[in-house]
């Protein structure tokens, strides 16, 4: 079980950024994380009336995923390196018997499989199956750097590249629905698991493939999404004058 590595802030009045908070945020769909960062870091600059002021985050969701983003502003930044390890927890939908390059929407479906061999059976069994330390190779849309830039780059000029697998561990995997050719599922897992990949994976050992159609992660560790800002909240908290420090 896991012990609250620093105590986030959950009420807006207590907010007090500049000298050192875990702000846990639910990232709107088609944000990056460092949108979230930039957004923040502005409005807690121009509130406070400081010339500059740290703001990071501990481990980035995608775009196209929404949920839990732990933010450190502040002081609190100096402790991002406790929060980066923290196993994740994500639920979403898999789209069976179609792939994308990217493993999720933000490519066009490129091939199409019938499914009607599958199982509901299959695709517990499958689950399970995928359970455990593993070696897991990453998305060429993702941000793993190739020769000192980002993977997705050049995966989206559609130059040819090479990663390599890393090791994850799948704690748990479980289906929640089956409404063919969609899966609902929940997940948790280690730092650096892509979910796309599993997509990818699972899709594999049902010799249908698939993609990741829907994601939002729900915890980290000890943090959970029902206890995080809406954004758009959190920013409007900020915009209140504020006495400068």
């Amino acid at each position: 079980m896991f012990e609250i590595l620093i105590e986030p802030t959950t009420k807006p009045e207590d907010l007090n950024p500049p000298e050192g908070q875990l702000l846990l945020v639910n990232k709107p769909y088609k944000w990056t994380s460092f949108d979230v960062v930039n957004k923040l870091r502005y409005h807690i600059k121009r509130s406070y009336k400081l010339k500059k002021v740290k703001v990071g985050h501990a481990g980035t969701l995608d775009p196209l995923a929404t949920g839990l983003l732990l933010i450190c502003a502040g002081r609190k930044t100096k402790e991002l390196h406790l929060l980066t390890g923290l196993d994740k927890t994500y639920t979403g939908s898999f789209v069976l018997g179609q792939t994308t390059p990217s493993f999720d929407l933000e490519t066009e479906v490129d091939k199409e499989t019938p499914v009607d061999h599958i199982t509901e059976e299959d695709i517990h069994r499958t689950a399970k199956e995928m359970i455990g330390k593993q070696e897991q190779m990453p998305p060429i849309f993702s941000a793993k750097k190739v020769d000192g830039k980002r993977a997705y780059h050049a995966a989206r000029k559609g130059k040819d590249i090479k990663l390599t697998a890393h090791p994850i561990e799948i704690f748990d995997f479980r289906i929640t629905a089956i409404e063919m050719p969609r899966i609902d599922f929940e997940v948790k897992c280690s730092k650096g698991t892509y979910i796309r990949s599993i997509a990818r994976d699972f899709g594999e050992k049902l010799s249908a493939g698939a993609h990741l159609s829907e994601l939002t992660r729900t915890a980290a560790g000890p943090y959970l999404l029902e206890t995080a800002f809406d954004l758009e909240e959190l920013v409007a908290h900020l915009s209140e004058p504020k006495t400068p420090l």
